[in-house]
């Protein structure tokens, strides 16, 4: 096999919880995740030069180990002693630097297109151990699915699939630091703490309603008083007849979940008629096969 193609998906956060700031600066976290039906193409092709290079469709993107998509083929290609080269032609559909894990999404890919091309014969446990030098969020990209998300995002426990519905992503046209976020999130006694326990019972019922009556995001506290176009997106889908509007990640990236694609359909209608730059998706949750 000389070429393969691949879909490296995005991510929401039902649910987001900071417990604790660790020694180590980073912080403990749980947290339920789920992939969406976003996604960017890749595709990867052997070559006889060596090395990794990488194309890609927005030009503001770096096309050097800084990326994480170069970084998780030139990881396999030490590794590994590769002699070929790898050509990544990476398309972008998710919205970048957004709260949906695209560049994570984009390395979980490459790891697993570069042990299919070049028959390395990595499980998907090792593609996780080796995705997590990249980034925090590359396993859980590896895995998909519902998923708790432990630790600093590594420690996953599969979940049941959430029940079927709608689901808008509204990006707004600003660019938030994940570093400055964590940064300046105060956790104490009046810390609003969503209830992740409540909300895998509600996924393992499949009671969408109670579901979304858990949803929470602790870094809202930070984001959104700094952002107020996320208060106003999370208004204007609660007004449409979400069940629940909140950020994913660290944003400025917000979504709805709705029981009624109808209702989904209007609000979508309604963002993507702005002229602010906004990047707006109607979609669904995605499941991968067992």
């Amino acid at each position: 096999m000389k070429q393969i193609n691949l879909k490296a998906m995005a991510k929401i956060n039902l649910g987001l919880d900071v417990v604790r700031k660790r020694e180590d600066g980073y912080h403990d976290l749980r947290m339920v995740m789920q992939t969406v039906r976003i996604f960017d193409r890749i595709k990867l092709s052997a070559t006889r030069s060596g090395g990794v290079r990488l194309k890609t469709n927005l030009g503001f993107l770096p096309l050097d180990k800084s990326n994480h998509a170069y970084m998780a083929a030139q990881m396999l290609i030490d590794e590994f002693g590769i002699k070929d080269g790898v050509f990544i032609d990476l398309q972008k559909h998710i919205p970048v630097a957004a709260g949906l894990a695209g560049g994570s999404s984009d390395a979980a890919a490459v790891l697993t297109g570069m042990n299919i091309l070049f028959g390395l014969g990595l499980s998907r446990e090792d593609l996780m151990l080796r995705g997590v030098k990249i980034g925090a969020d590359v396993p859980y990209c590896i895995m998909r699915g519902t998923a708790l998300a432990e630790g600093i995002g590594d420690i996953l426990t599969p979940l049941e699939h959430i029940p079927d519905c709608s689901i808008i992503i509204a990006k707004p046209d600003v660019r938030v630091s994940t570093k400055y976020v964590y940064t300046h999130l105060e956790l104490n006694e009046n810390t609003q703490h969503p209830d992740i326990d409540a909300q895998i019972e509600a996924i393992r019922k499949g009671d969408l309603k109670a579901m979304c009556a858990c949803c929470g995001n602790v870094l809202e506290s930070v984001t959104e008083p700094a952002y107020p176009k996320i208060t106003e997106l999370k208004k204007t889908m609660m007004d449409g007849g979400a069940l629940i509007s909140m950020m994913s990640g660290s944003g400025p990236s917000v979504f709805g979940i709705f029981d009624e694609e109808e209702r989904a359909q209007a609000v979508y209608e309604q963002l993507r008629g702005r002229a602010d730059g906004m990047q707006v998706f109607l979609t669904s949750p995605f499941f991968p096969r067992s």
